[in-house]
Parts: structure tokens; sequence; C-alpha cells
């Protein structure tokens, strides 16, 4: 074999093994977004949950509102004028009047509107802390999505770099006698095929960016760069019972639905007490023309109490009551369900990282080395003329094949996590 031939053979055995999955340089000359600083950027600045914090700020400015007793009302009465003169002196009846009213709910009314406002001004601020969860773990997912994007984009790299490296050995063998034509036409194919992947994974890569800007609130277009330092040493999760104990004391989701129940339970008490009359109460001063020759008058007091009668209870404050106990019950079997939908978040979510974590040991401690181990031997089978060309280039792919598959479960592992921590409404969901 040439000499020439032999000096490619060194080169392209020193770029497979130079050229190792496990990079770990960070990008150069460019702002660096950590998977902590996207978190706390979302939450800062992503408008969605912006809005969900301004409805549980609104929310929580009604409680005091209805509870605090109606204004008071001022009246003022021109009473018992003569209309075909309007001598305030005529008539002894004649009066100016200046009254105040108010109207008094039953006692206990007022407390129960402020209490259910204020179970559901909870309930709006627990569903702030159960937006920002779900935001934190798009975010998160998306990072995470752009991380292998990233790493995949590199291998590819990397193996395009080997293909040309095949090509050039397949067509220096050709021309020197010593291989076939068909060598040279499958190794062009096999480096057009990745050369698509490439498009594809670049194209895919831009699409993710956009939604991770979007998410921070950010131009779609604005450049993303991320660490490729990172912790590959996946954490040991806590058994799936203490993850549902976790989540019944910590996810928002249910404290907000626990909360709607208790408002519920307070218009129900409300209707309830709609049985009972409501109350105004007023006084009137009555000031009367004392200009009247030899006549001396006393100004008027009058002083009123009224109340509404519930004689249509049956049709009214009745159906009130099978209403909100109707919807008291809806609340219940709502927290169910959505005790139900947590539970299997949490199966789902373990189920799916338990996978992921054991696919990323095995790739990393079994099937990438094995799939080194066999490229270089065909290498040197090939080199050899004991291997074929097409056994070489296969070997190659499969180990290409092998490395994305591996990043692509770290990151679905990462995902998982991330799922289970939105689930459980906490970070601390590791033994």
């Amino acid at each position: 074999m040439s000499l020439r031939i032999m000096l490619k053979y060194c080169s392209l055995i020193l770029l497979l093994f130079s050229t190792g999955v496990f990079a770990d340089e960070e990008p150069v000359g460019r702002d660096v977004l950590t998977l902590k600083t996207a978190a706390e950027l979302a939450v800062q600045e992503n408008p969605g949950l912006a809005q969900i914090r301004a409805r549980a700020e609104a929310l929580a400015a009604i409680p005091s509102q209805v509870g605090t007793l109606p204004d008071p009302v001022i009246s003022f009465s021109a009473m018992n004028y003569l209309v075909d003169t309007f001598d305030t002196r005529q008539e002894p009846m004649t009066q100016t009047q200046l009254g105040v009213s108010l109207n008094i709910p039953f006692p206990g009314k007022l407390a129960l509107r402020e209490a259910a406002a204020s179970f559901e001004a909870e309930a709006a601020l627990q569903n702030v802390t159960e937006a920002q969860g779900w935001l934190q773990k798009n975010v998160k997912h998306t990072w995470w999505q752009i991380f292998y994007l990233d790493h995949a984009l590199q291998i590819v790299d990397n193996n395009l770099i080997l293909l040309r490296q095949f090509v050039q050995i397949a067509r220096t063998k050709y021309e020197v006698g010593e291989g076939l034509q068909q060598d040279v036409l499958l190794a062009q194919l096999e480096l057009s095929k990745i050369l698509d992947q490439q498009i594809k994974l670049a194209g895919l890569r831009r699409n993710t960016v956009a939604q991770l800007n979007a998410l921070l609130n950010r131009s779609p277009n604005q450049p993303i760069a991320l660490s490729e330092k990172v912790e590959e040493k996946l954490p040991k999760l806590m058994a799936e019972t203490e993850l549902y104990r976790q989540a019944e004391n910590f996810r928002a989701l249910l404290a907000a639905k626990n909360e709607s129940i208790n408002a519920a339970q307070s218009r129900l008490d409300l209707a309830e007490k709609d049985y009972f009359p409501d109350f105004n109460v007023g006084a009137a001063y009555g000031v009367r023309d004392n200009t009247l020759a030899g006549v001396q008058r006393a100004d008027l007091l009058t002083m009123k109490l009224s109340m509404n009668v519930p004689i249509f209870a049956a049709g009214k404050q009745a159906k009130a009551v099978d209403q909100r106990t109707s919807e008291l019950m809806q609340q219940k079997y709502a927290l169910q369900d959505e005790w139900n939908n947590v539970r299997m978040q949490i199966s789902q979510g373990s189920s799916d990282y338990q996978r992921a974590k054991d696919q990323v040991i095995l790739f990393k401690s079994g099937i990438i080395p094995q799939a080194r181990q066999t490229v270089a031997s065909m290498l040197s089978g090939y080199q050899v003329n004991t291997v074929d060309f097409l056994n070489l280039v296969r070997s190659q792919i499969t180990l290409f094949n092998y490395e994305m598959q591996y990043w692509n479960a770290f990151a679905e592992a990462n995902q998982s996590l991330a799922q289970l921590t939105a689930a459980v409404g906490k970070e601390e969901i590791y033994e």
C-alpha cells in the first residue's frame, strides 16, 4: 500500500478519536444562556405569566370591597309644597327635609361574601404559582431540546469530516487500482445523507430557538448559545409514593382547587343566609319655615326601618341553595380529577426519566465504547483489505447514530425532571 494512503489512514484514526462525543468546551465570544438564567428571565418577562399575576392582583382587591357595608345614601327633599303658591309659610307640614339611610345585610352575610372573595383571591394566587411552574418547565424542556440539537449538530460536523476522509481514501485507493468505484459512490451517498440531516437539524434548532425566545419575551430570531458544560450524572428520584405525598403538600394546582372549594362552601352558606331579610335604616330631619307671624313651628324628625320579606323562597332562595350546592360538588369533583391527573403526571414522568436514565448509562458505558472499538477494528481491517468499505461506512454511521441517541436520551431525562418538578410543585424531588 502506498505511503499516501497510509498517511490518510493515520490521520483518519487520529481524527476519529479526537472528535469525541463528550465535548466540554464553552462557546467562545458569545453570551451563554444557562438553564437557570433562562428560567429566571421567563418568570420576569413572560407576558402570559404577567397576565395571570395581574388577574390575581385584581382579585386580591375584591374581598374588602364586598366585606364592607354599602355606602350610606344622603337625600334632600322638599315636602308638601302647595303648587299654587309654593309658599313655605302657608301649609304647616311644608318642610325641607335632609335624610340619610343605610342598607344593612343580615348579620353574617358580609363576612361570608368577604370570605368567598378571599378564597377566590388565594386560588388565583396559587394559579400564579402553578403557571410559573409550568412556564419554567416549558423553558427547561425547550432549553434541553436546543442542548440536544447543538450536540447533534456537533456530531454531524464531526462525521462530515470523517466521511469526507472516507471519500478521499476510497478515491485514492480507486485511483491507484486498489479500490472500487462503488466505494467512492457509497461514501459520497452517505455524506449527502448526513448533509441532509444537518439541514434538518439546523432548521429544527432555529424553530426551537424561536420558541424559547417567545417564552422569554424576546425577538424570535435572537441568537441563543448554550453552555456545553453540564453535569452528566443523573440523580436518583424519590419513590413515586413519596412524590405523591410531596405533590399533595406543594402542588399549587391542588391548593388552588382547595381554595375554590372553600369559596364554593362560603357561597353556599351565603345562599342559606338569604332566607333571612336585609334591613334598611334611615333618618330625616325636616326644617319648617318659622317666619309666619305669631306661629312657632317645631322641626320634624323622621325615623324608618324596612326589610325585605323572602316570600318567594321556594322559587328563589331554595333554588339558589341548590345551585350553590351543585357548584360545591363540582369543585370537589374537579379537585379529585386534578389529583388523579397529578398522580398520572408523576407516574409518567418517573417512568420516562428512569427509561431515559437507563439509556444514558447504557449508551455511555456500553454501546458507544463498543461501537468506537468496532469502528477502530473496521479501520484496521480495511487497511489490510480484510474488511470491505461498506462495512466500514456502516460501522461509522452506527456510531454516529448511537452518539445522537445518547444526547437525545440525556436531554429527555432532564426534560422528564422538569416535568416532574412541575408536577410535584417543588425542586427537591431527589433522594
